[in-house]
């Protein structure tokens, strides 16, 4: 039986993206944006005031912290109005965020809508869907499966459909490299978390609607609870990747999660039925023994919780969550770049759970007080080693002309000596700030770091040192920078509209400077060195 645990860390370059494959995507709105924002804003209240002791919400903060962990956001929310919420500079609330597997949720949520409106069952077999991209042997194994079996996770494979379907592009489909796929189980009888199977989900929405996900859940779900500004990748066809690739802002997550606890309403307004919600979120077969919460089963796209019976979660690889806890009437929404996705959630558990009380509770101002100016400054240490160098103005301004490589890039020039700008005629003195800026046959793209603190980019862009088997996703870059000795200057990255980081590690001699590289899945693994060949430039 697959492991989620393993699925993660084995699968994580792979989910990280296509290398091979042309990925699009699409930036989605609502037709009237501040409407939207004006109608779908939760309240914000005390912690107090529904019955949860700010304390505890302290506490888990605190301990987040301390966890060695990676937070980039989280949001409490109960009875629909936000008790706590904060982001960790550089990340910041009105950023979107890549979901990895938490996509999944908005897939099943994409189905039950479908199924609402009479268009399938999830009895419905698979192969009715498909018939000009079957295999030319169908057996009676591919037959019985159903859309139920792709939503439990029980297509009836015992391996990765995903890799094959990478693999098989263009020369097939990804829906005739699903179906090609021999099964080795009945399907029903056998759990394997494949993400294939998610894909095959959406290829259905698109089979009877001629719509992918985002278009067909644009009017009916994101419009309605005022979700804007998403995109979602799209596999060679054209399809939204439906088990991954879908980027929303942490609000957006607790919506999802809101929407789930209130039965699928919103607004007074039944979107979802509530015996949707109910079998989504029920139990519908064993899952990974052994495996702390990722063994307490799972149901249409949506993983069980250990604490007690009624948890349930939409989660992603590196510890995206979507946590809907019906007995508490709350929802926890969480972004984070973690590599033990098991502690984040115990973190969850354990601090913040204790503090949760059936009526409201005395106010307590001195601790919503702190926590409010916890959450207000929540920051990612940047690296920090010396924020001057005596080398540092010896580079800056040369142009370094870059030898042979393979990222396009012909020439650079450091600056190393810049004021923080606060504005375009406002500058912090306090604070210093470097650039970057590299030259290629397409032009020149300029990377300002501050000299250890984050300074955020204001250019949408990928990365100009991408790693293979890997899409990059435009986003926003923050970058710091510090001096790990006098002649190696280390610059690390964050894509703060994506999961992962990158460090560039600048090492000078003479005329001469190689920039190495170690991104952060690198960096937090055991089994995965950095493969990019470094880059040699000379003055």
């Amino acid at each position: 039986m697959a492991s989620r645990r393993e699925f993660i860390n084995k699968g994580s370059l792979s989910l990280l993206g296509l290398a091979a494959v042309p990925t699009l995507l699409s930036q989605c709105t609502a037709p009237d944006e501040s409407m939207a924002a004006d109608i779908f804003s939760f309240p914000r209240v005390s912690p107090e005031s529904e019955g949860v002791d700010s304390q505890a919400l302290i506490n888990f903060i605190n301990t987040a912290n301390k966890s060695g962990l990676e937070w980039h956001s989280f949001k409490i929310l109960r009875r629909g109005k936000v008790l706590a919420e904060g982001h960790w500079e550089p990340f910041k609330e009105e950023y979107k965020h890549t979901l990895y597997s938490l996509s999944k949720a908005f897939t099943s949520t994409a189905i039950g809508l479908a199924e609402k409106e009479g268009l399938i069952s999830v009895e419905d077999p698979v192969i009715s869907f498909f018939p000009n991209e079957l295999p030319e042997v169908v057996d009676d194994q591919l037959k019985f499966m159903k859309i139920k079996h792709l939503l439990t996770m029980n297509s009836g494979h015992d391996s990765s459909t995903m890799e094959s379907m990478r693999t098989n592009s263009p020369e097939k489909t990804w829906v005739q490299s699903f179906l090609s796929k021999p099964l080795v189980h009945e399907p029903g009888t056998h759990f394997f978390y494949n993400t294939g199977a998610t894909y095959m989900l959406g290829a259905i929405i698109h089979a009877k609607t001629g719509q992918n996900l985002e278009a067909f859940l644009k009017p009916r779900f994101f419009d309605k609870l005022g979700i804007t500004g998403y995109d979602w990748e799209k596999s060679p066809e054209g399809l939204n990747t439906a088990g991954y690739g879908l980027r929303v802002k942490t609000e957006d997550i607790s919506k999802l999660g809101q929407f789930y606890l209130q039965n699928g309403t919103w607004l007074g307004d039944e979107i979802l039925s509530e015996e949707w919600v109910t079998e989504a979120s029920t139990k519908h077969t064993e899952s990974q023994a052994g495996n702390g919460d990722w063994s307490q089963g799972y149901g249409y796209q949506f993983w069980r919780c250990k604490p007690e019976p009624g948890f349930y979660r939409g989660d992603g690889a590196f510890g995206q969550y979507c946590i809907i806890i019906p007995q508490y009437e709350m929802t926890i929404a969480v972004t984070s770049e973690s590599f033990n996705m098991g502690k984040s959630m115990e973190i969850i558990w354990d601090n913040v759970l204790p503090g949760v009380k059936e009526e409201a509770l005395p106010a307590n101002k001195n601790a919503a007080s702190e926590l409010k100016e916890i959450c207000q400054n929540l920051s990612i240490d940047p690296p920090i080693w010396h924020s001057t160098s005596p080398s540092a103005t010896l580079h800056t301004k040369k142009i370094f002309k870059a030898e042979k490589n393979d990222y396009g890039i012909e020439s650079l020039a450091f600056d190393l000596m810049k004021p923080h700008a606060i504005s375009s005629r406002e500058f912090d003195l306090s604070k210093d700030e470097g650039e970057v800026v590299f030259h290629t046959l397409d032009g020149e793209n300029k990377l300002v770091f501050g000299m250890e603190h984050w300074v955020t980019n204001d250019v949408y862009t990928v990365n100009n040192f991408p790693l293979a088997k890997r899409i990059h996703v435009p986003s926003l870059i923050s970058a710091s920078a510090t001096w790990v000795d006098d002649d190696t200057l280390q610059i690390t990255r964050k894509f703060v509209e994506a999961v992962h980081g990158d460090t560039l590690v600048c090492a000078f001699k003479g005329n001469q400077v190689t920039i190495s590289f170690n991104n952060s899945l690198s960096e937090n693994s055991k089994n995965a060195s950095d493969t990019r060949p470094p880059m040699v430039a000379i003055a």
